[in-house]
């Protein structure tokens, strides 16, 4: 079952993936560190499935896309967030990341429940709390740049890039 780490509002870029492993050559060289700086025991401990949730303007600072890569590459499902910082959020859909923005479910969901999401209706289902919560879903051209694995894939796919 997916679980749950929780973290609070304004986790930046730089504590996501530290600067100092921007250069790691590999997307699993990323995880490893990934949280590193809040959570120790994050990279050690996540299974491909789990989910951060975490308060508002998550994401902010530097506008590397390491960050979502880094999270991605740990096998999170999906980062849920009362809010996100702007290029964020554009950079994990760039990459095929799903994120989803809902203050109520970031509010109510706490470290260790388990949870599912729908990313066609936007449900969000806390199965520990036996509680859904309504997002707002993407728009089919998200989902499909989604679906397809990130932006290039997306363009690829549809025959708008070599």
């Amino acid at each position: 079952m997916a679980k749950v780490y929780k973290y609070g509002d304004n986790v930046d870029t730089d504590v996501i993936i530290p600067a100092r492993y921007l250069n790691a050559p590999e997307k699993s060289e990323l995880a490893k560190h990934c949280m590193e700086d809040i959570d120790l025991e994050f990279a050690k401990t996540v299974q491909p499935g789990d989910f951060i949730v975490a308060g508002a303007n998550f994401g902010c600072g530097s506008s590397r896309e390491h960050a979502p890569i880094a999270i991605q590459a740990c096998g999170v499902k999906c980062v849920i967030a009362k809010s996100f910082a702007r290029i964020f959020y554009r950079n994990a859909i760039n990459i095929g990341f799903p994120i989803m923005e809902c203050p109520e479910a970031a509010e109510d969901i706490d470290a260790g429940d388990t949870v599912q999401v729908d990313f066609s209706t936007g449900i969000i289902t806390n199965e520990t709390k036996g509680k859904t919560y309504q997002s707002v879903p993407f728009p089919d051209f998200v989902n499909g740049i989604i679906e397809a694995g990130g932006l290039m894939n997306s363009l690829k796919k549809r025959g708008l890039a070599k």
